[in-house]
Parts: C-alpha cells; structure tokens; sequence
C-alpha cells in the first residue's frame, strides 16, 4: 500500500472560487498578441505621420522647414526631424544643403509616373468629362503637352447638334487653341521664350495668333486668370475654353475644356460654361493629388 503524501502547497489545485476570481482580473504578464498589436499601432501611426509630412512637403513647391513642418503636421520637431530623415535616406523626399529645406525627392516622381500613366488619366478624365458633357451639352476634352503641340488623350461628345468630330489622339498646334494656351502657360519664362524661338507660329484661320508678342500677351492674361479661349483661332466656326488640371505638386498636368460651334458659345454662354469647366477640372485635379482648387499658375 502506498504512503499518501500531502501535496505541496504549489502544487495544490486552485479552489474554483480563486480560478473564478483570476478569470475576472487581468494578467499583469505581458501578452505575446498584445505587444504584436501595439507594434502594429505603433507602424501605423508612424506610416501614417509619414505620409502626412510627404504630402506637405508636396505641397510646398519652394520647400518647406523643419519647424513650419512639425507645425502643419502637429508634430514635434524631433519626431518631424526623425521620419524625415528616415525619406531623406530612402530619396522620397530631399534637404537642401543651404537653406535646410525639405522638398519632394525623385524617387517619387518616378512613382507618380508610373502609376498616372496616360492609360490611367484617360481612365480618370473620361467619366469627368461625360458628366461635363452632359451638363454643358457641348464636347469635352483633355489634353497634355506633347513636345511643342498638345494632345487630346481622352474626349467626350455633347448633346447639342453640330458635335465636333475630333477623335482622340488628335494632335493640335499650342499657339492657337485654348487647350494649347494653357500648356503654354503653363512654362516657365525661359521654356515659353524658347518655345517662341523654335516654333513657326502658322495661322489655321484669320483670328489665329501668329505674332510672338501677342501671343506672349495672351499668355500673361492666361496665367492672370487661368482660363484660356479660343476664338475661332483653330477652326473658324468653332470657340472653345480651357483651365488647366493640376496634379500632386501643383504643377499643371493637362488642360480641360469643351468645344461648340460660334452661333451656340455666345460671350455670355461662354463665360457660364466656363464655371462647368473649372468645376470639373478641379474634380479630375483631385483625382490627380491636387490639394484644393488652384486659381492661378
């Protein structure tokens, strides 16, 4: 007959009024889920400051400081300086050596590119411009610079009679449409005077523009207002109005507007559909990364 040993006190079951009780109170002990959990948190919110402090700096086309920065994003300036560095280092955004001003690295430029190419913008552009369409009842179009020319990568038809006929993919002269106006003005001074230099400006109908300092002074009027008209300039029967399209960095990527023949764009229907126009540019703006509704270039 075994010998009955009194079990130790550790090794005695816990009563189920204690088990009942340890249920209730929380373990003291760090759990393994628990801490993977608060890394995670902890990623997410630095991927997400990250993220907010690249978008400022894009925003700021002249470069932006540390303490501006931390201020716009609501950061300290150490945790500001630390995930910056950390971009710096991977090339997404850069420092000036001089002025210790942060702007947008082109690793992610390249990015951009990549991912908006004219596949992608066509996509985003067209159901924009079928709603322009249907509200202005006139054709829509969006177009990008294409060496010294422009391009209509995507476009729309209205419901009005006499619809233009242009298909995409048509390439149209800068100097003398509205879509080609905003490119234009679009470019720095030295770009534009170069431009001016190399290009013949060939007259498509009598109202076109072939003088250079004219034309630089419809520019200046475009830039003023960031709105473009053709009147007539392309084609003699038909008018026309443009607004640029921006992107993430403010710059202008494109040029948006609608087209109908000179009997049905008075100067007052005109002026009332370019207010359709801008409305839908600053949409397919958004679409592109741009922060709310630029004015001017």
């Amino acid at each position: 007959m075994k010998a009955r040993s009194k079990p130790k006190t550790s090794e005695k079951p816990a009563s189920p009024r204690k088990t009942s009780i340890a249920r209730l109170v929380p373990s003291t002990e760090p759990n393994i889920d628990d801490e993977a959990e608060d890394r995670q948190r902890g990623g997410v919110q630095s991927l997400g400051r990250a993220f907010a402090i690249l978008e400022e700096i894009a925003r700021h086309r002249e470069g932006i400081g540390l303490a501006e920065l931390s201020k716009l994003v609501g950061l300290h300036n150490s945790t500001t300086f630390h995930l910056a560095k950390t971009m710096v280092s991977l090339g997404y955004i850069r420092q000036e050596k001089d002025s210790k001003r942060y702007r947008v690295g082109r690793p992610l430029f390249a990015l951009a590119a990549s991912a908006l190419d004219e596949i992608e913008m066509v996509n985003l552009a067209t159901p924009i411009l079928e709603d322009l369409s249907r509200e202005t009842g006139e054709s829509g179009h969006f177009a990008v610079r294409m060496g010294d020319a422009v391009i209509v990568i995507a476009r729309t038809s209205g419901s009005g009679a006499f619809q233009l006929t242009d298909r995409v993919g048509v390439v149209r002269p800068a100097h003398c449409t509205a879509l080609g106006k905003i490119i234009l003005a679009s470019l720095r001074p030295d770009q534009l005077k170069r431009f001016l230099e190399r290009v013949e400006l060939k007259p498509s109908t009598k109202k076109s523009i072939t003088d250079p300092n004219a034309l630089l002074r419809e520019i200046a009027e475009v830039r003023r207002n960031a709105i473009a008209i053709d009147d007539g300039e392309f084609n003699p029967e038909v008018r026309c109005v443009a607004v640029p399209v921006y992107n993430f960095t403010g710059d202008v990527i494109g040029a948006m507007g609608i087209s109908g023949p000179i009997w049905r764009m008075t100067d007052q229907v005109l002026q009332s559909r370019a207010k359709s126009v801008q409305a839908a540019a600053n949409r397919l703006s958004a679409e592109f990364g741009a922060k709310g509704a630029a004015k001017v270039f």
